[in-house]
């Protein structure tokens, strides 16, 4: 009698998920699990092989069946526990728990969110909601807001949230969602404020009730994201912008300072263009010090003289003459 089709179907995505379990199933052992005869695990596994899955056979002692590797394999299957198991990782991951990976995990999980059922959302969120984190050094965001800007963002969606300035002033904004950029402490985002007509940068853990609407944008012209950003946090936030010459490589300055603080630029293999911001210059000027290597200043004539201030004064210190 022919396999029922819908049953087979079933069957097979069983024995597909068994495979990826294990490394090496024998045909009894896989009959049993499916409650099928071993010659029915073959025909299964023919048919997975016709779908573009790597299923090796093996004959003898620590034979049996296994799932190889290749590009072509197809996505893996997750049942319930390891589907939440995953998202809850990768938010974690996406909120900075895991050094490097953020940009990475908020991709993943905005694929996963978007093929999980509601119930196992729910479940997701419910951990989420449950769980605290001791601060590493980074602020606090909502994750459930992370992905609805992530989603945004690929949807071109136009988003509303309330939004607290620097100084404490909150506001509502209405924007057109471009990028989010980590920059390993925090999250920004790249976005065209609507109603001030221009781009804007936000950070996630100012903002308040992230809310997407169902107006589509047409994406508009705009600067690099992760250069735009940079500059916005190293530079525009501080009273006192500054360019200077470091007399060392790119790769060395980049080992001194973060992205947060700067934006360099390579002149040559010798020398690195500085561009930074700061609340006071004699704090810049100690920072640049501190960083070790030589360096012109460019602007402002006021951090050259906060240098040679700085310099006098520890020269007194260390008992020398100015």
């Amino acid at each position: 009698m022919p396999d029922n089709v819908p049953g087979t179907t079933e069957r097979v995505l069983r024995l597909l998920s068994l495979l990826q379990q294990r490394p090496v199933w024998t045909g009894p052992e896989l009959a049993e699990r499916l409650g099928v005869t071993t010659r029915s695990i073959r025909r299964d596994v023919d048919r997975l092989r016709n779908l573009g899955y790597p299923v090796h056979a093996a004959q003898g002692l620590g034979g049996g069946y296994q799932l190889g590797r290749g590009k072509e394999l197809p996505p893996l299957l997750l049942d319930d526990d390891e589907a939440v198991a995953i998202a809850v990782s990768l938010r974690l991951a996406a909120a900075g728990a895991v050094t490097g990976a953020s940009e990475a995990a908020l991709s993943t999980l905005a694929k996963l969110d978007q093929v999980m059922p509601p119930r196992l959302r729910s479940e997701v969120s419910a951990i989420h909601e449950s769980t605290e984190m001791l601060g590493a050094g980074r602020d606090a965001i909502d994750g459930t807001a992370l992905l609805v800007l992530a989603k945004a963002c690929r949807d071109l969606v136009r988003v509303r949230f309330g939004y607290d300035a620097r100084d404490g002033a909150a506001s509502e904004r209405w924007v057109e969602p471009v990028r989010l950029v980590a920059t390993g402490y925090r999250w920004y985002l790249m976005a065209w404020d609507v109603d001030r007509e221009d781009w804007r940068t936000f950070r996630l853990d100012r903002m308040r009730d992230v809310q997407p609407s169902t107006w589509r944008f047409t994406p508009r012209e705009h600067p690099d994201p992760r250069e735009y950003v940079q500059r916005s946090v190293s530079q525009a936030p501080y009273a006192f912008p500054a360019r200077l010459v470091v007399h060392a490589p790119l790769a060395a300055v980049e080992e001194r300072t973060s992205v947060r603080s700067a934006t360099l630029t390579p002149l040559d293999d010798e020398r690195t263009l500085m561009e930074v911001g700061a609340h006071s210059l004699h704090a810049l000027a100690a920072h640049l010090a501190w960083i070790g290597f030589d360096f012109e200043v460019e602007e402002p004539a006021e951090l050259r003289e906060a240098a040679r201030e700085m310099g006098e004064r520890l020269l007194r210190a260390a008992g020398g003459s100015t």
